[in-house]
Parts: C-alpha cells; sequence; structure tokens
C-alpha cells in the first residue's frame, strides 16, 4: 500500500505531465545534456587559442553533425530491436570513452587529426543516449500524457544543452581552468546517464519494441521506408527540418546583425542569445502542456508555423528599427523562441500517427532535427550573397507558413486510434491483473 503522501506526490507528478516510471529519466537526461553542452560556448575559441584555423574547426563542427544526424536515425531502428534502455547504455559508453580519447589523444596534445576521429565518434552517444529516452517516452506513456512528456523531454534537452551547460562552463572556467572544464562535462554526463539508467525501472524500457519476427535487416530498411508507407512521417520530418534551420542559420548571420547594425557589444549578443534559449526552454514545456489541451496539430500549426512566420522577421527588422535597444530587443528574442518551442508537440504527435511503429517514425523527427543543423547554415550560404540578410529572413518567413500548412496534413487516423486504445486497454488490464496478483499473495 502507498503512503498518502506518496499518492499525493504520484499525483502531482502526473499532473504537471511526467510519466511517474519515467521520473528519474528525465533528471538523467538534464544531467547529461548540461555535461554534454558544457563546451557548446568556449570549444571553438579554444581550438583557435590553440593554434587550429577557422576551417579546422569549422569542418571539425560539420563532420560532428553528420555523425549526430546519423545517429539520431539510428536511435530508432536500434531501440525497435534492442529496447531504448540498452540503446542509452551504449550512448553513455560512446560518450564517455571517445570523450577520454578526445581531451587525452586530441585536445591535450593538439592533434587535429585525433581530434577529428573522437569527436566524430563522441557525436554518436548523445543522439543514442537523447533520443533511445524519447523512444521510451514513446513506448511507456499513454496517449492523452504524449504531448506534455515531449515537452518536458525537451525541456530536460535544451535546458542542458546549451542553456546549462554553457552557464556550468562560465563559472567553471575561472575556477579550474579551461581543460579542469572539459573534464568536468565527463563527469556530469557520466552522473546524468547512470541516474538515469540505474533509477529508472520502467519495464518496456528493457525490451525490444518492434515485433519478434522483423529481423535487424527490416528494422533498418522500415526505419527508411516507413517515409513512403506512411507519407505523414516525411511531412513530420521536413516540418521538423524547418523548425530548427532558421536557429543555426542565425547563429552564423546574427551576431554580425546586432554588433554592426543594432549596435550591441558582444557580450550584449550572447546575452541576447542566452535569453532566445531561455525561452525556447520554459514554452518548450508550455506547448507541450498545451498540446494536451488544445491538440498538437494546433500547436504545431499555429503557435509554431505561423507564429515563427511572424517572429522571424519581427527578431531582425525591430531591434534594427529601434537601435541600442536591449530590452525591445529581448523582447522580440523571447517570442522567437517560443516559437520554435511550439513545434514541440511532433514529438507526442508521431507516435499516434504511427503507433504500431512508433520508434521508426520518431527516427524521421531525429534524421530532421540533424539535417536542421546544416540546412540553415546551407541557405544563408545559398541566398545571403544574392539577397541579403533580409532575403535570409523572409526565406525563413516563407519556410515557416510552408511548415503551418504541412501539419494540417498530420493526421491522426481512426484505424490509428483505435489500435492505440486497445493497446493502452490491454496495458491497463494487465496492469490490473498484477496488482491483484500481488494483492493475493
Amino acid at each position: 500500500m502507498q503512503t498518502e503522501t506518496q499518492q499525493e506526490t504520484q499525483s502531482f507528478i502526473d499532473r504537471i505531465g511526467i510519466p511517474r516510471p519515467l521520473l528519474w529519466g528525465f533528471v538523467g537526461l538534464l544531467l547529461f545534456m548540461i555535461g554534454d553542452g558544457v563546451e557548446a560556448g568556449y570549444l571553438a575559441p579554444y581550438l583557435e587559442s590553440q593554434g587550429q584555423s577557422s576551417t579546422h574547426v569549422a569542418l571539425l563542427f560539420t563532420i560532428y553533425g553528420v555523425a549526430v544526424s546519423i545517429s539520431s536515425w539510428l536511435s530508432g531502428p536500434l531501440s525497435d530491436m534492442w529496447g531504448p534502455k540498452k540503446v542509452m547504455w551504449i550512448g553513455l559508453w560512446i560518450w564517455g570513452v571517445f570523450e577520454v580519447l578526445f581531451l587525452v589523444l586530441g585536445l591535450q596534445p593538439n592533434n587535429y587529426s585525433m581530434m577529428m576521429l573522437a569527436y566524430t565518434a563522441r557525436g554518436l552517444g548523445y543522439p543514442l543516449f537523447a533520443y533511445g529516452f524519447l523512444v521510451w517516452i514513446a513506448a511507456a506513456t499513454p496517449a492523452r500524457q504524449l504531448g506534455s512528456a515531449a515537452g518536458w523531454f525537451w525541456f530536460a534537452f535544451s535546458g542542458g544543452l546549451p542553456t546549462l551547460g554553457s552557464l556550468f562552463a562560465s563559472f567553471a572556467i575561472p575556477r579550474i581552468g579551461e581543460m579542469g572544464t572539459f573534464w568536468s562535462s565527463l563527469g556530469l554526463v557520466m552522473a546524468g546517464g547512470l541516474v538515469a539508467l540505474l533509477c529508472t525501472r520502467e519495464p518496456r524500457g528493457t525490451q525490444r519494441l518492434s515485433a519478434p519476427d522483423v529481423t535487424f535487416k527490416q528494422a533498418m530498411f522500415g526505419s527508411i521506408s516507413i517515409i513512403w508507407r506512411e507519407p505523414k512521417t516525411l511531412i513530420a520530418g521536413l516540418v521538423r527540418t524547418i523548425n530548427t534551420s532558421s536557429e543555426y542559420a542565425f547563429l552564423v548571420i546574427m551576431p554580425g546583425v546586432f554588433t554592426k547594425i543594432v549596435g550591441f557589444s558582444l557580450e550584449q549578443w550572447l546575452q541576447l542569445l542566452s535569453i532566445v534559449f531561455l525561452s525556447n526552454i520554459i514554452f518548450n514545456l508550455l506547448s507541450g502542456l498545451l498540446s494536451d489541451r488544445f491538440g498538437p496539430r494546433a500547436v504545431v500549426a499555429v503557435g509554431g508555423g505561423l507564429g515563427a512566420a511572424i517572429c522571424v522577421p519581427l527578431f531582425y527588422y525591430v531591434p534594427v528599427a529601434m537601435p541600442h535597444n536591449f530590452p525591445i530587443a529581448a523582447a522580440m528574442g523571447v517570442l522567437y523562441g517560443a516559437s520554435l518551442a511550439a513545434f514541440v508537440p511532433l514529438s507526442g504527435l508521431m507516435p499516434q500517427v504511427c503507433p504500431k511503429e512508433k520508434a521508426a517514425a520518431l527516427s524521421i523527427l531525429g534524421l530532421g532535427a540533424g539535417a536542421s543543423t546544416w540546412v540553415g547554415p546551407a541557405i544563408v550560404t545559398w541566398f545571403e550573397a544574392w539577397r541579403g540578410v533580409e532575403g535570409v529572413i523572409w526565406i525563413f518567413s516563407g519556410l515557416y507558413v510552408l511548415a503551418a500548412l504541412m501539419t494540417v496534413f498530420i493526421k491522426v487516423s481512426p484505424e490509428a486510434r483505435a489500435y492505440t486504445r486497445q493497446v493502452e486497454a490491454n496495458s491497463q488490464t494487465d496492469r490490473e491483473a498484477a496488482m491483484h496478483a500481488v494483492g493475493n499473495q
């Protein structure tokens, strides 16, 4: 028998949208992503201070991004075959082992070849851990709670990378030095991984999610073939790519806009960027909760697509029209960060669209998330010289309108709803039978 206090605690956790059996997984994910984000704000300038050219640094990050994209996609089919928890263990140890190699054989002796090898391999680690947990959430969470659970996932994910990770680094570097801070990130990642994996006992995470007769080859092919078997997953993947593509583009073009045109110092620009990320973190959670109330498609299409289509031009034109006005720029940054967060319910919608292939559907979203890291800068490369920064701004605004229109077609079919209800009813029956058996012992 649970005590009254335990029941109240459980009710509170459920009310705020966190699946109670996965609570420690969310805590561990936050710690893991803080560790992963420690280096985000200072690895590039550190490498350049050690004599590496900006071209070498850019290439290192580009190849790392490719590894992240591949691993983001692999997290789905691997979780289907081996169970999400095993995939998370693999991601944790990949991160830990190759981080040690990166620091000892690459960073400390300033060996670029070893940096490239170890850092690229390490890039396979965090998506397996993080997106493996997202598959676990999809497998173990009732459909009515998936939106808010996805919101909490992205709250923990982006709260760590880059927000709290960079904040931790800003305090750690003056006290233990740059190399000491790199090593501390390893400690945070391992601590977060162990908390998530040792303290989370929910049984679905340890189980193979695909049918027993599905082979490894079929699972891998299925995670790609789903885009033409279930075209809604392709639409969702494209929407997810559009979602954060402007964010990565703005990291390229906006520092110059705000320091050279708006008149901010570099410190003010970094503070503004922190405000954007903080807004994004808060609204990641709120958009998930709102999707449970108003439906995920409405939140994504209106708050995300149409909202970003309006907020992207505002984030550029209003500060340019009112230079040296930090509060106004910050307000526009809050709106922009909130609009990007409104796409979060996609992670809760796709398992409902494809309830029989949740991991494969989420792997397409992971692929879209990875693609946005290079699509955004590519749009800048292709179009800035042709139409300038303003042209890039309006291209992204148009893409967000397109994303809103595409979201309208991501509907949950009656067959998918019926299947989900049947699975949840069976799960509830199994739980009640297990509790009855325990009570009779």
